[in-house]
């Protein structure tokens, strides 16, 4: 993939997302899954496109995760993406798919940096000073275990590193690594 087909996918989320807090978690997932990709020897172009457009609809959809993904489906099939690519960015929220299994790197890579981001942003707030600076993957462990924080994260699909070849605690490492390196943007 070029800058080119990076320009057209920030062109497509800024059309459709609006609210700073989706913008700074989309471009933390495109950090993350750039991070995986480079890990893992996959295209990090095509990974990093998927986690910045992966929330594309969740806006449209009023934050109802029943729904969220189907006018992505709709929005990145009529701007000519793979279907394969397609599925791909949809299966992240599989409830709106009818709990339908993700069965590739991509959909597990996606929806584990998702819902890690989201355990990561947590905690920030969390923290005494809010700052990103202070968490270490220690705390995101310690706060991944317990049952009464953040619980609407669904700690499961976070798990779902594992198939990639990845434990936790790596996983949970990296994903922070690369949320403190990245620039928005």
């Amino acid at each position: 993939m070029s800058d080119h087909i990076r320009k057209k996918a920030l062109q497509l989320l800024h059309t459709y997302v609006k609210e700073e807090r989706v913008l700074d978690h989309v471009y933390a997932a495109e950090s993350v899954m750039r991070l995986l990709a480079r890990k893992l020897g996959r295209d990090e172009e095509l990974w990093g496109i998927a986690g910045l457009i992966h929330d594309l609809d969740v806006e449209l959809a009023g934050f109802d995760f029943s729904i969220h993904g189907h006018r992505s489906k709709q929005i990145l099939t009529d701007a000519g993406c793979d279907p394969d690519f397609v599925e791909s960015v949809v299966m992240h929220n599989e409830a709106a798919f009818d709990w339908k299994e993700r069965t590739t790197e991509l959909q597990w890579a996606l929806a584990a940096s998702d819902r890690m981001t989201w355990l990561i942003y947590a905690t920030t707030r969390a923290q005494p000073d809010k700052s990103l600076g202070s968490v270490t993957p220690e705390l995101l462990l310690q706060r991944f275990n317990e049952e009464d924080f953040a619980r609407s994260l669904d700690r499961p699909t976070i798990l779902e590193c594992l198939r990639l070849g990845i434990p936790l605690e790596e996983f949970v490492r990296l994903c922070l690594d690369a949320m403190k390196n990245s620039t928005p943007g």
